[in-house]
């Protein structure tokens, strides 16, 4: 029997000049500083962009002043089985409603990383101040089955309004780190396995990573194989 091979979900959105960003944050720009040509070996070019730009990590310095920069942030939670969740359609928040029928049996375990698809088709050309975000229930549904990063689609898990930032507080209650900005069109709800690996950004709040999700044999996620 011939085996299949696993298939990789990128799930980072391409960083470019134009990309919607959190109002009032840095925009993405970069220019050739080096090229390649008479004199010159190489191409080098310049980067500016918010640590918040794309598909990024969060670190704990984010949401609270005495929190860890990125840097310093354990690397575990960031790679390993995952529970892609579609909660497409559901409204302004993500609700334990919305999730518990969809979580696996308690008796399989711990459930380390889940990941939530809010789009059909994420917005690339504009700002979306309307963007689906949790509830610090729903934060507190998945501590209890031992969720160690929550991810998602969106800009952030709280809505762009609020000014108490209740769903990272939860996290931060539970030590979860946390992915936003990933790009999840079109991947259907399954176990996966997780790599988003952070930048380690000496005394940051946060890091851009490249995402992908890779398929698992059924019975892997499960820790059975």
């Amino acid at each position: 029997m011939t085996p299949v091979l696993p298939r990789l979900y990128d799930l980072s959105p391409p960083l470019r000049i134009g990309m919607p960003i959190w109002p009032g944050d840095t925009p993405f720009s970069a220019e050739r500083t080096w090229t390649y040509g008479p004199g010159c070996p190489v191409n080098v070019s310049r980067l500016t962009l918010s640590t918040h730009t794309g598909a990024h990590a969060d670190a704990p310095l984010h949401y609270d002043p005495d929190g860890a920069s990125i840097e310093s942030v354990s690397l575990e939670p960031y790679l390993g089985p995952c529970l892609l969740i579609d909660v497409v359609g559901v409204g302004p928040l993500i609700h334990p409603e919305h999730v518990a029928p969809q979580l696996p049996p308690d008796t399989d375990g711990p459930l380390e990383r889940v990941l939530f698809r809010t789009y059909a088709q994420a917005p690339t050309t504009a700002w979306d101040p309307e963007f689906t975000a949790v509830s610090p229930a729903t934060i507190e549904l998945l501590a209890r089955r031992g969720v160690r990063l929550i991810g998602l689609d969106t800009p952030s898990l709280d809505p762009q309004a609020s000014k108490s930032m209740e769903a990272h507080l939860t996290v931060r209650r539970y030590a979860m780190a946390v992915l936003e900005g990933l790009r999840l069109d079109g991947i259907p709800a399954g176990f996966y396995e997780l790599i988003a690996l952070p930048l380690p950004l000496a005394g940051l709040d946060a890091s851009p990573v490249r995402a992908v999700l890779r398929t698992l044999p059924p019975r892997v996620h499960r820790g059975l194989e």
